[in-house]
This record gives C-alpha cells, structure tokens and sequence, in this order.
C-alpha cells in the first residue's frame, strides 16, 4: 500500500493527511497527537474512524494541520482519517457515514456588516 493522501477542513482549520499501512502511530505537525492535543476526548475524537472501522493499530498517520482552534484542527484530522480509510476500503464508507463522520460540516463564523459592533448585534437604539 502506497501512501493515501487526503484533506479534511472545519471552519478555517484545514489538516492534510497521510496515512500508510503500519503500528498506529498518529503524528501531528512531526510530534505525536497526544502531545499536541493533551485532551482526552479530542484524543478519542482522532482515533474514532479507527475504532469503528476496526483498524485501531494497523496504519500509520502524518498530519499537517493549521488554522482554527483546537476542536476545528481535531474535527479537521477526523474528517481526513475518514476519507482515507474510505479510500482504503469501500466497505468503510457505511459505517462512518452513520455517525457523520463522512461530512463537512459547513458551518462558518458570519461576517461582521456595517454599521453594526457584530455580525448580528445592533448599536443600541435611542428613540430621542
């Protein structure tokens, strides 16, 4: 098996992911995810494609992620590890399609307009 490439975005974060067959090890910007995201549940949130798919400690994965926050960078790398393993086996596709895994989540920060403080908030209104 040859390297598989992928991407995977989340609000402005985007992780691009290269995954070949070996023991499990996840690297995050040339250090392990572990030491990058020292959370528990994002910890879980990466290994989550693997778990489902049965594949936990069979391929090896390199990640270069940037932009955004913590959760969109892990939300980034688990959407990229789901189109790899889609790629990998077909059969996949399924399964992590049924706990939305498989989706880009579209969801982006509004843009602020003008005349307004924020996005959606108003300058305080006076009627004299």
């Amino acid at each position: 098996m040859e390297v598989i490439n992928t991407l995977g975005r989340r609000k402005t974060a985007v992780a691009r992911v290269y995954m070949t067959k070996g023991k499990g090890n996840v690297t995050v910007n040339k250090k392990d995810y572990k030491e990058v995201f020292p959370v528990a549940v994002l910890q879980s949130k990466i290994t989550q494609p693997f778990a489902l798919t049965d594949t936990l400690g069979q391929y090896d994965v390199k990640v270069n992620v940037s932009g955004g926050g913590i959760n969109g960078q892990v939300e980034a790398i688990r959407l990229g590890i789901s189109r790899a393993l889609v790629e990998v086996n077909e059969e996949n596709k399924p399964l992590l399609k049924e706990e939305g895994l498989m989706t880009r989540d579209p969801r982006m920060v509004e843009r602020k307009k003008p005349g307004q403080p924020k996005a959606r908030k108003k300058f305080q209104f006076s009627k004299r």
